[in-house]
């Protein structure tokens, strides 16, 4: 499930690349990779959150390309993190003067990783900005937006209908009675028959397709969305 956060990561060793995408999407983040800094350089780069850097590549270092970074205005302030091998203390306080936000020395473990990421997300300030944005296969909730899309086509949801689906999508595997999806959505009503919960249910079921199967009916106990 994705949380919107999006990062680039610039490495040379492809497989390294490619543990870190897979353990970093695990944890619900969006990450591309590029195998030199001038590959990277030009890519988007005001599109990632974090841009976690190499120093020894190629032509150009990860040194080289965090200076380039920083002379753009537009890209000051995204974060950079440094994973390398170069571990002495004059390569950290280098990397951390010309901009870095982190410095992580190889070999490293990737809980470490982490939890470096997150503590740089809490430092920028800026995660009230992330779109906010709920997965699950080709389901997709922008909720910032309140859209909802099946392959990128919108499907035209009520406000009822989003947020019951919000609910269960942001929540799978957990089931929720009438009364507490009643109490969760239907705030300002004051009497909403519990009937009026199934017909939503209904509807929703039937607008995004194939995923309607995923809410599941718990007979005596309400509604989940299963991941199966």
């Amino acid at each position: 499930m994705s949380n919107g956060y999006k990062i680039l990561v610039v490495d040379d060793e492809e497989d390294l690349c490619e543990i870190l995408k897979f353990n970093l999407e695990l944890e619900g983040y969006d990450v591309d990779t590029a195998f030199s800094a001038e590959e990277a350089l030009k890519m988007d780069l005001e599109k990632y959150h974090l841009l976690m850097l190499d120093v020894m590549m190629g032509e150009i270092s990860g040194f080289q390309m965090a200076k380039k970074v920083r002379e753009n205005k537009k890209l000051d302030s995204t974060p950079i993190m440094f994973l390398t091998a170069k571990d002495t203390e004059n390569d950290m306080i280098y990397g951390l003067n010309i901009g870095a936000d982190d410095y992580i020395s190889k070999p490293y473990s990737i809980r470490e990783v982490i939890a470096r990421i997150k503590a740089i997300i809490r430092r920028s300030g800026n995660t009230n900005n992330l779109p906010h944005i709920i997965t699950y296969k080709n389901l997709k909730m922008d909720i910032s937006k309140k859209k909802t899309f099946i392959l990128n086509e919108e499907i035209a949801l009520t406000k009822k209908e989003f947020e019951i689906l919000k609910l269960l999508l942001d929540n799978q595997g957990q089931v929720f009675s009438r009364e507490e999806i009643l109490s969760k959505i239907w705030t300002d009503e004051v009497y909403v028959l519990d009937r009026t919960i199934d017909v939503n249910i209904t509807r929703l079921r039937k607008k995004i397709g194939e995923y309607g199967k995923n809410i599941i009916t718990r007979l005596g106990y309400g509604y989940c969305f299963e991941n199966n």
